[in-house]
């Protein structure tokens, strides 16, 4: 009767932190299965990267500040720049690492799927905007790398993968407790493991 209630008890638990695990990593465990063909057969999807520009000029006061501004550095850009950037072109500078030279001011805006730059030319003012797109798949695809996607995904990806690895562990408890009533539950798990250990021994050089 202890055995039996103790089982009992461990049933209940893992089948609790099981379904609670697979509901929280559903949709991103979909995402990144999905992603994984996409990214096996990346060189035959094809994808057509679009580039726009946008250009325009910043004002002559701000302009004038940027005398302020260190003639070669790395640093941000200035926080007057930042919110005309927001304004104007709808581009967010903020704690962005600049290229900053006498000449110009040169920001490198990564992002999922594409990429975006800007520059400013600290004597005129004018500013030039480019951006390219290459999709949803490849928007996808670096969200899979956590590519350009920032510190909240990044924190997503390892929310994702401790529910992952919960699911998996709970998912090979309830198989052990279970495996006495299904003889084929071992050799299914040794095969899971079989197959990936022979493919890199084999066909892995």
């Amino acid at each position: 009767a202890a055995a039996s209630a103790r089982r009992s008890f461990w049933l209940k638990q893992l089948h609790t932190w099981h379904w609670i695990s697979a509901a929280l990593s559903l949709v991103g465990m979909l995402l990144f299965a999905i992603t994984g063909i996409t990214l096996n057969h990346a060189g035959s999807i094809p994808a057509t990267p679009v580039v726009t520009e946008t250009t325009a000029e910043m004002p002559a006061p701000l302009v004038a500040r940027l005398a302020d501004f260190p003639e070669e550095t790395t640093d941000p850009a200035p926080e007057f720049m930042v919110r005309w950037a927001k304004d104007a072109l709808d581009v967010d500078l903020a704690k962005k690492p600049t290229e900053t030279t006498p000449e110009e001011i040169y920001v490198a805006l990564p992002m999922p799927g594409g990429d975006a730059w800007m520059t400013l030319d600290r004597a005129t003012g004018e500013v030039v905007y480019e951006k390219t797109t290459r999709g949803a798949i490849a928007y996808l695809n670096d969200l899979h790398k956590g590519r350009n996607s920032g510190t909240v995904w990044f924190w997503f990806i390892d929310v994702f993968a401790v529910a992952c690895v919960i699911f998996t562990l709970t998912g090979l408890a309830l198989v052990w407790l279970h495996a006495r009533s299904r003889p084929s539950s071992w050799p299914l798990v040794g095969l899971g493991l079989l197959i990936p250990v022979v493919i890199a021994l084999l066909f892995i050089h």
